[in-house]
């Protein structure tokens, strides 16, 4: 069985049982419902408890289950630029105010980036008369880069400088 067959396998589980994603991550708990999800639908791993409940509530195989836990290839089968209007906004986000972002971050932590492993984030609902709003709250650890070769009074990092 390969990955996408093991996704579409819990997506037909989940519309037979009418379960919301919600529902799923209460059930395994245990990390943020974004990598709950994403590791259901192909895109991140299970720990090894995690996986073993989600295996347990699917009624998955042993295969199945341990696929859970593997280290996926990420990003794949999503065409660039995407194609679905709500992760075309996210990658629109990136291209129009990523310059901003970069030299926002630079100038505030120096010559580095943020990471995307090193890394935490939340999705709330925010109630508002005019539509109710999606709340995304991304926070990365600064990486800086490595100065290699460097001679001697010239940083080993890019940290930011005084």
């Amino acid at each position: 069985m390969k990955r996408e067959e093991l996704t579409e396998k819990i997506l037909d589980i989940k519309r037979e049982k009418g379960w919301t994603w919600k529902y799923i991550c209460e059930e395994i708990g245990g990390m943020s419902p974004v990598l709950v999800v994403g590791a259901l639908l192909g895109q991140m791993k299970l720990v090894k408890p995690l996986a073993a409940k989600a295996a347990a509530l699917f009624s998955l195989s042993e295969v199945e289950e341990r696929m859970l836990n593997e280290v996926p290839m990420r990003g794949a089968g999503t065409p660039m630029p995407p194609t679905d209007p709500l992760i075309y906004r996210f990658y629109e986000l990136v291209m129009v105010n990523g310059p901003a972002w970069k030299a926002l971050i630079e100038e505030e932590f120096g010559d580095g980036i943020m990471s995307a492993i090193d890394f935490n984030m939340e999705m709330v609902r925010e109630p508002n008369p005019k539509g109710d709003r999606v709340q995304i709250t991304m926070s990365g650890k600064f990486l800086p880069y490595k100065y290699y070769g460097n001679e001697q009074g010239i940083p080993d990092y890019g940290f930011k400088e005084s």
